[in-house]
């Protein structure tokens, strides 16, 4: 294993409840073993990457309702191919060698799951998501 590999590994947090299960397609498997602990690692960064998303936006999220603001995280990161590129940049820098040459290998469906564990998550923490 490679500095960079073992480095990227060592960072990333334990995921609860994402054990990988025999019969767990290889989709799912790459999802729970890289996809979840890499968000987890990026988590603030990826908020914040949204909060000045939103800022430049001319600041609408932050007087939206809840509901809102929900929609408004979804619309975001499906219809702004460059920001949605960005954010995906943010995760795949994160990726070990290996780990990118299987995402390359099916990186549509993977893109899907990125994206949308991704906005549960920005959704999950939509009321700490505030105007700095």
């Amino acid at each position: 294993m490679s500095t960079r590999t073992e480095g990227l590994l060592s960072l990333r947090p334990e995921i609860e409840g994402a054990a990988i299960h025999p019969q767990a397609s290889a989709e799912e498997i790459f999802q729970n073993k890289t996809l979840r602990p890499v968000l987890k690692l990026q988590n603030e960064v990826l908020a914040e990457a949204f909060i000045n998303y939103a800022v430049k936006q001319k600041g609408q999220f932050f007087s939206l309702s809840t509901e809102k603001k929900l929609q408004y995280i979804e619309n975001a990161i499906h219809r702004d191919i460059k920001f949605r590129n960005a954010l995906k940049g943010m995760v795949i820098g994160m990726f070990t060698l290996d780990e990118y040459k299987e995402y390359i290998t099916n990186s549509s469906n993977l893109n899907k799951r990125m994206m949308n564990l991704l906005i549960e998550r920005l959704k999950d923490q939509v009321q700490i998501l505030v105007q700095a």
